[in-house]
C-alpha cells in the first residue's frame, strides 16, 4: 500500500494539528498509510487522543527539528536527524513511500527536496504549484508561486508543462487551458521575459495555451492554469490570501454592529460561510513542488487540521495519478528530458 510521509514537527501548529489533519485524511480514504516523522513521544501523545487504524500509521522517532530561523542549506546538511531530513531520505530510499507532506520551513523543504530527492531529468527549475479557488467552484493552478524569483523563458515553458501534467494526474483535467500571468492580455504586453515566454508557450506541444491573463483571471476567469515567475506568483498568492482575510474580517465586523445586522447574519449564514471557504485557498491543500523525482507537498505554515488533511490527500492523488511519470513524458514530447541545464 502507498505510504505518505508526514513531517509531524513542521509548521506553527505541530504536532497537534498535523497529526489531527493526517488522521482525518486517513479516515476519508482507505488506500494509503501515513508515516509520521518527529518526536516520537509527542506524536504518540497526540495519536492517543484519537481512534484510528493502527495498521495504517507508523511513527519514526527523530531528535531534531528544522525551524524557520535555520539557514535551509545548512540545516538540511547539519540536522540529519530532523523530521524533514529523515522524511525526505525515506521518500528517496523506500519504494513504498510515494510522497511527503510538510508545513515546515519553505526554504528547507525546497532545498531538501532538490538536494535529497533530486530533479526529474530535463527539469530546469522545480516550481511550487498551489490550487486557488475560483468562481467556477473548482481550482486554478498557479505555477510558480515562489520557488523561482528570477526566471528565464524556458522555465516558464516548463512550468506550463509540469502544471498541465499535475492537473491531469491529480484533478483529472482534460486538455487544461494555460494562461501566462502578465500586465495585460494582448500578445505584445509585458517585459522581454514575458514576451519571449509568450512566443515559446504559443509553440509548445502538449499544452492548451490561451495567451496572457491578468491577476483577476486567477479567481474570476475561465483559465485552468496560470503560469508565472515566482516573484509575481508569490505576490498574486499573498494578494489572494489578504483578500480572503479582509473579506472575512469586514463581514465579521459588519454583522456584529447591531441586532439587525446579527439577524441578517443568521439569515445569510450559509452563503457567508461558503464565501469564506471559497476565499481560503489553504483549505484546498498545499503547494506541490513540481519537478522532483518524488511527490513533495508544502502545506501552509500555519495550517490547521482542515488545511493539512487536504494536503495529504493531494500527495496521494498525485502519486496515484503518476504525476512524475506524466511530467517525464510531457518533457520528452516537448523536446526536454536530456539534461537539467
Amino acid at each position: 500500500m502507498l505510504k505518505i510521509v508526514v513531517d509531524a514537527m513542521g509548521g506553527d501548529n505541530a504536532p497537534k494539528e498535523i497529526v489531527k489533519g493526517a488522521l482525518e485524511a486517513l479516515e476519508k480514504r482507505k488506500d494509503f498509510k501515513v508515516v509520521f516523522t518527529g518526536d516520537g513521544q509527542a506524536v504518540k501523545a497526540e495519536l492517543a487522543n484519537y481512534k484510528y487504524d493502527a495498521s495504517r500509521v507508523e511513527v519514526v522517532h527523530c531528535t531534531e527539528v528544522i525551524t524557520n530561523d535555520d539557514i535551509p542549506t545548512h540545516a538540511v546538511r547539519a540536522k540529519k536527524d530532523s523530521s524533514l531530513s529523515v522524511g525526505l531520505r525515506m521518500l528517496k530510499e523506500d519504494e513504498e513511500v510515494g510522497g511527503l507532506v510538510s508545513a515546515g520551513s519553505t526554504g528547507a523543504v525546497l532545498t531538501g527536496g532538490i538536494m535529497l530527492i533530486g530533479r526529474i531529468k530535463g527539469v530546469l527549475r522545480p516550481a511550487l504549484c498551489p490550487g486557488i479557488p475560483n468562481v467556477r467552484g473548482t481550482r486554478t493552478l498557479l505555477c510558480d508561486c515562489g520557488a523561482n524569483a528570477e526566471c528565464k523563458p524556458p522555465y516558464l515553458q516548463q512550468f506550463a508543462l509540469m502544471a498541465a501534467a499535475y492537473g491531469s494526474a491529480a484533478f483529472g483535467m482534460k486538455n487544461p487551458s494555460v494562461g501566462l500571468l502578465n500586465n495585460g492580455t494582448e500578445a505584445h504586453k509585458g517585459d522581454p521575459l514575458h514576451q519571449e515566454a509568450y512566443a515559446l508557450l504559443k509553440e509548445t506541444k502538449g499544452i492548451n495555451f490561451v495567451g496572457n491573463v491578468e491577476g483577476r483571471d486567477i479567481m474570476f476567469g475561465d483559465v485552468d492554469i496560470v503560469v508565472s515567475d515566482g516573484f509575481s506568483g508569490n505576490i498574486a498568492l499573498k494578494s489572494v490570501e489578504g483578500c480572503g482575510k479582509t473579506v472575512s474580517a469586514v463581514l465579521k465586523q459588519e454583522f456584529k454592529k447591531n441586532f439587525s445586522s446579527k439577524l441578517a447574519y443568521v439569515c445569510a449564514r450559509k452563503q457567508i460561510n461558503k464565501l469564506r471557504d471559497m476565499l481560503d485557498y489553504a483549505k484546498l491543500g498545499g503547494s506541490v513542488f513540481l519537478g522532483l523525482k518524488k511527490v513533495v507537498v508544502k502545506s501552509h505554515g500555519n495550517s490547521k487540521a482542515n488545511a493539512f488533511g487536504p494536503s495529504v490527500l493531494q500527495a496521494v492523488d498525485a502519486c496515484q495519478g503518476d504525476l512524475v511519470g506524466k511530467i517525464e513524458r510531457m518533457l520528452q514530447t516537448s523536446g526536454f528530458g536530456e539534461s537539467n541545464e
